[in-house]
């Protein structure tokens, strides 16, 4: 019996995050629906992590296993992309298709991953981003950018990162270890990307809301070290919106 790896994309301004939320508007929800559609079946589709309402994702992966014992995909995995792609909204497509061994898992088989978050540095908003940047509403500064970057590096490492994760999360090992944490301009955005082997609730957006507190002047980089050390989340910045966030990339051993 195959088992497919899907690696996809999607605008999640409209959904609820990814995993199944009653009849919600969901990725998995749409995943589901297509699934059925592209292959004639019920089929298991499991995916590699929850995302939260609103966050977008570039490199987002899932399996795909038939559920019946006499039900086997026969599509060739050039196709699939193709017969997925007539079926879901045009805000969810899907970019590749491979298979798998059967005791592979989307989300336990991930050895890292990589998130970036997109700020707008301007004082006029664009309507082409909307739902899609964080609009900041102010330049970020040749200076500023330098100091955050500096910032981003103490998140590098293994820590505890209680003072990154929102009040009344429930998780007890908030030991993550960061292999990349990086400021950079692209054009009018400026962009923070993260890896990392596992992350905590609301991570990076307060992560993204410390560094912005670098830029308004109400800490300094080397702060960060002594908030991670801290362990409080009151003394992180604050949680930013969902828009600008996006799973870029997930990271297995093979």
């Amino acid at each position: 019996m195959r088992k497919i790896l899907l690696t996809i994309s999607y605008n999640g301004h409209k959904y609820q995050g990814y995993q199944l939320q009653n009849d919600r508007p969901t990725i998995a929800l749409e995943m589901n629906r297509a699934t059925k559609e592209v292959f004639g079946f019920d089929c298991n589709v499991t995916g590699c992590s929850r995302t939260d309402s609103g966050v977008h994702a570039l490199g987002f992966c899932l399996t795909v296993e038939p559920k019946g014992e006499n039900d086997e995909i026969t599509i060739p995995l050039d196709k699939i992309p193709i017969a997925y792609n007539t079926r879901l909204p045009n805000d969810i497509a899907v970019l590749s298709a491979k298979e798998v061994d059967s005791d592979f898992h989307p989300r336990y088989s991930v050895i890292k991953k990589e998130y970036v978050y997109k700020i707008h540095a301007s004082k006029i908003r664009n309507p082409l981003y909307s739902n899609l940047v964080l609009e900041y509403g102010k330049e970020i500064s040749d200076e500023s950018l330098e100091k955050m970057t500096r910032g981003a590096t103490f998140f590098l490492g293994t820590h505890n990162f209680d003072a990154f994760m929102s009040t009344g999360s429930k998780i007890e090992d908030t030991k993550r270890t960061v292999y990349d944490a990086r400021v950079e301009r692209n054009g009018d955005l400026v962009e923070f990307t993260v890896c990392a082997d596992g992350f905590l609730y609301n991570m990076v957006r307060i992560m993204v809301g410390t560094l912005l507190a670098i830029d308004s002047g109400k800490i300094e980089p080397e702060d960060i070290k002594n908030i991670i050390m801290s362990k409080k989340r009151d003394n992180a910045g604050i949680t930013v919106k969902p828009d600008g966030l996006y799973l870029k990339k997930i990271y297995y051993n093979s």
